[in-house]
Formats: C-alpha cells, sequence, structure tokens
C-alpha cells in the first residue's frame, strides 16, 4: 500500500508540474486539485449508475440522452445520484468522455467551451437538493478563460488538454473501497503547495506532524466521536486527520474565511469519502460572523492565523462568546479571541487543542485579564506544550498547543507542561517533529507524569504564585549544567603548551641564526 500510494503522489505531482512553468503555485494548485477533483466526481458517478444500470445488463456510456427510453433511464440516475452522492453528470459529461475528445483521432480538438459547461452543469445538479451548499462555486477558482493557461485559446485548450490526458491514465482505485490513496495523495499534494507557498501556507494547511498531535491529544480515551469542529479550518487537514485516530466522526464542522480555501476544504472532505451530509462547511470570518454558534463540539482543533487583527469591537462585550471575561482580546492580536470562541463552542465533556504563538502564555495587559480568567475563574486549561521554532511553513516563530477541557476531573488542581521545543529534525531549513518525538508528546499528556527536562505538574497555586504567567521555562527546567572543569589538570596543561612553545622558540632562534638574521621575538 504504502509503495502504491508513494507511485501516485509521484504521478499527481508530476502533472502539477506540467502547469508549474505558467503560472505560479497558488493558481497552478487551484487547476490541479480541480481537475483531479473532477476526475473524482466522474468516476464516483461512472462506478454508482453502473451498480444500478447492472441487473439490466447496461453500461452508463452506452445510455443514449437522446432517445425517449435513454432520457427517462438518465433521469432515475440523476434522481438517485443527487441523493445519494449529491451532484449528477451524463454520460458524455464524464471526465474519461472529455478527455478522449480533446485527443480524438491523434489531434488536439478544442473542449474548454465543453468542459466550462459540464464543472458549471456539476454545481447546478446540486440545486434545490441537499448537498447545494456542499457543491456551490466549488469551481470558481478553475478560470478556464485566464490568460495565466497561455495567450491564445488554442495554448489554454492544447494546455489542458495536455493535463486531463495524463491523468486519464492514472487509476485512481476508487472500486476498492477500503483504500484512500487518493485521499492521501490529495491531501499530500496540498502539503507540497503549501511548502512552497510561503506566508501564505498558512491559510490553508497545518502540517502533518501538528495535526497528528492536535488530533491524538482531542481523541485520548475515544474510539468515535459525536462531531470535530475547527474555526478557521482551511483546507480541512485537521478535521480529516482527528477521523483517522478513530473509528467513527458523525459529523465534521468548520469555517473558513477565504473563499479558495473554503472550496478547498470541501473537495477535500468529498475526496476523502466524507458524505455531504456529514460535513457542515461554512464560509464567513468566524469572529465576527460565526456560522455555528448553537452547536457544542466533542472535539475542537485549530491552527487560527497568528496574532491576527480583529474588530475587538465594544459590542463584543454583549456576546456570550466574550463577555463573561470583563476584557476582549486586543485588536492587533486575536489569539484570545479565538480561544474564547472555541471555549464557547466546546461540549461540556469535550476537548479542544489549539495551535498558537508563545506570546498568549506571558503577554499582559487584556491579554493578561483573559488568561487569569480562563486559569482562575474557569479552570478550563489541561496543558500547555512547546513545540519547536520553524516547523510552520511561512513562519520561524516557536509556537505552543494549548489544550482546553469543561470537565477536567481529577486533574482540576493542576495544569500541565511540556516542552518539546528541543526535540526534532531538522531538514534543510525547516524543522520537523519526527513520530517518535509525537508520541513521546501524546505519551506524556494521556499519562500526565513528570519528566525531567520534560515536562512538568504544576499545581495552581504555583500558577497564582507565577501571577497566571505560563512561560513553560518557568515551570520546565531545561539547564543542562556544565561539567566541573578540573583546574589542576587545566594548570598542568597550560604548562604543557608554555614548555611546548619555549622549545619551539628556541628551535627558531637556532635557525634565525643560521640564517644571520634576528629573530622575531
Amino acid at each position: 500500500m504504502t509503495e502504491q500510494k508513494a507511485k501516485l503522489e509521484q504521478q499527481l505531482w508530476n502533472i502539477a508540474n506540467t502547469l508549474r512553468g505558467k503560472m505560479d503555485a497558488d493558481d497552478f494548485r487551484d487547476y490541479i486539485l480541480g481537475f483531479i477533483f473532477y476526475k473524482y466526481l466522474s468516476r464516483k458517478m461512472y462506478l454508482y449508475a453502473n451498480e444500478i444500470l447492472a441487473p439490466d445488463g447496461l453500461h452508463y456510456e452506452q445510455i443514449d440522452e437522446t432517445t425517449e427510453d435513454g432520457k427517462a433511464i438518465l433521469e432515475e440516475i440523476r434522481h438517485l445520484a443527487t441523493e445519494t452522492l449529491g451532484y449528477f453528470l451524463k454520460p458524455n459529461e464524464l471526465f474519461s468522455e472529455l478527455a478522449k475528445r480533446g485527443n480524438a483521432e491523434g489531434h488536439t480538438n478544442f473542449i474548454l467551451d465543453d468542459l466550462n459547461a459540464v464543472l458549471r452543469n456539476i454545481e447546478q445538479s446540486t440545486l434545490g437538493t441537499e448537498a447545494e451548499d456542499d457543491f456551490g462555486n466549488l469551481f470558481e477558482d478553475l478560470d478556464l478563460t485566464s490568460s495565466k493557461l497561455g495567450k491564445t485559446e488554442s495554448q489554454k485548450n492544447e494546455l489542458i488538454v495536455k493535463v486531463l490526458s495524463h491523468l486519464e491514465n492514472i487509476d485512481f482505485e476508487l472500486e476498492n473501497s477500503e483504500s484512500d490513496l487518493l485521499g492521501d495523495a490529495y491531501e499530500y499534494l496540498i502539503s507540497q503547495f503549501a511548502s512552497g507557498a510561503g506566508k501564505k501556507a498558512g491559510e490553508f494547511y497545518t502540517p502533518q506532524q501538528v495535526s497528528k498531535v492536535l488530533a491524538r491529544v482531542v481523541t485520548t480515551g475515544k474510539e468515535r466521536l459525536r462531531s470535530v469542529y475547527d474555526p478557521t479550518c482551511g483546507s480541512g487537514s485537521l478535521l480529516l486527520r482527528v477521523a483517522k485516530e478513530v473509528k467513527e466522526v458523525a459529523g465534521f464542522y468548520g469555517q473558513e474565511s477565504n473563499p479558495t480555501t473554503y472550496n478547498l476544504c470541501r473537495m477535500n472532505m468529498i475526496m476523502h469519502n466524507v458524505h455531504y451530509r456529514k460535513f457542515d462547511i461554512k464560509n464567513e470570518d468566524t469572529l465576527e460572523h460565526p456560522q455555528h454558534v448553537d452547536v457544542r463540539f466533542e472535539a475542537i482543533v485549530a491552527n487560527p492565523p497568528f496574532s491576527a487583527n480583529w474588530s475587538a469591537n465594544p459590542l463584543f462585550m454583549n456576546d456570550d462568546r466574550f463577555g463573561s471575561y470583563g476584557k476582549l482580546a486586543p485588536s492587533s492580536k486575536a489569539d484570545f479571541a479565538f480561544v474564547q470562541h472555541m471555549i464557547y463552542q466546546l461540549d461540556e465533556h469535550g476537548t479542544m487543542a489549539c495551535v498558537l504563538p508563545h506570546g498568549v502564555l506571558f503577554r499582559g495587559a487584556s491579554e493578561g485579564h483573559i488568561r487569569q480568567y480562563l486559569i482562575e475563574e474557569k479552570n478550563y486549561l489541561d496543558a500547555v506544550i512547546g513545540l519547536p521554532a520553524n516547523i510552520f511553513y511561512g513562519t520561524s516563530i516557536p509556537t505552543c498547543i494549548l489544550v482546553i477541557k469543561k470537565q477536567r476531573g481529577e486533574h482540576q488542581d493542576n495544569i500541565l507542561f511540556i516542552d518539546a521545543s528541543a526535540h526534532f529534525e531538522k531538514v534543510k531549513t525547516q524543522n520537523y517533529l519526527r513520530e517518535e518525538d509525537i508520541e513521546r508528546i501524546v505519551e506524556t499528556y494521556r499519562e500526565r507524569k513528570t519528566i525531567d527536562k520534560y515536562s512538568y505538574v504544576a499545581s495552581l497555586d504555583e500558577i497564582r504564585e507565577n501571577e497566571y504567567n505560563l512561560n513553560i521555562p518557568r515551570y520546565v527546567d531545561t539547564f543542562e549544567e556544565e561539567e566541573p572543569i578540573d583546574l589542576d589538570a587545566v594548570v598542568k596543561e597550560i604548562r604543557a603548551i608554555d614548555a611546548e612553545m619555549k622549545s619551539v622558540d628556541e628551535e627558531i632562534a637556532t635557525f634565525c641564526k643560521e640564517l644571520g638574521i634576528e629573530p622575531p621575538f
């Protein structure tokens, strides 16, 4: 399976690179992921339709939509497909048909208009159905008229046909219901684009190493989750990572302010076989316009934009998410605003794990007030985990994970601190948490133990003594004592060096005398 996965990932990345020279990473990401998604939808439609038609000995591509019988069959399949898959594609709209049409009879044919129509039809097939919100405008970033594809219509068409032809030759193996090869390969492509996207990467992708830590923390002691939520969900990688840690997640919820990334998230969900009825992703600013405020979630994971700006409008003091704290997070740093929002959405018996910049641990003013209220009045903070610097795309700052629970049980009189900042592998310019580093963090969290120079269980009294400053070095002593210096040995070594230098000086003086010159000392 690992070999198949690596092969598929490499094939898709090679195809992506056919677009690389034509446009920047953000643009060719949208095109290649969009076309892969179109092929995925086509293949699912093809397999589902043939399953329906099998008892009658028919194949989907044989249905003639120009006849009355053909129209009746397609209408019945449309009804069933929109109910089960969420969308519908006619036989002549399938990816394989477009790819074949583009390369028919050994030469390139013009298919851009047909392709545009098909992508529109996929979205329109969902109108008036339960899936309308999940498929609406999914292909809006796939602009086939863009000059980035070529100067002329012919050049644009030639490039698109080339990409479709390459993709057509790859088997996505969707018949194997036990395999998620394509979903994993799609995730791989997203990560590859993120690694080369600089600061923009943080808008849509959390590195898998960090996702694993968050996911394993919030699923501790659980095999099934009623719901998982990410208020800044990006491409959805964090939500999907949580699903890999349990047997079942009943519902996926998320919100994303960037329309392009919002589309990518919905595609990613569908590509990982998450049924459209099981996810609810919204395109809005989470702090200003929350979309799931009436829902409480069993697990919450998030990697919000670090120290982002927000309005901090005084009217938010009347908002149930923020009002009880007495102060709002500063307008120049929304970190605690996201924390407050997530706590409000957290179920009484749920767990939340959120990545934040280190500043939230010790900054004063309103943030210090919120931090004290969170610990002293609510006692929700369960653990603080320090991560290595330079593990996120686009920023080298050190980060931490706050773990929050509303019901902390037997641990309500302490907070666990873990300092994993020195445990990583450096690859080129990026730091990575290895699997053993991830396992150590998670195991230490689950066993809640003090480990010399790595973790410490601090009492709430100690937190008070430190005036609610959570800076990890105050609790985890990582200072390494230097070995004692043997002064007698040092003196002997200096004397030996002096003796050797004296011998060398004498030898130089002898040479100078033979040469008839003054020695240099």
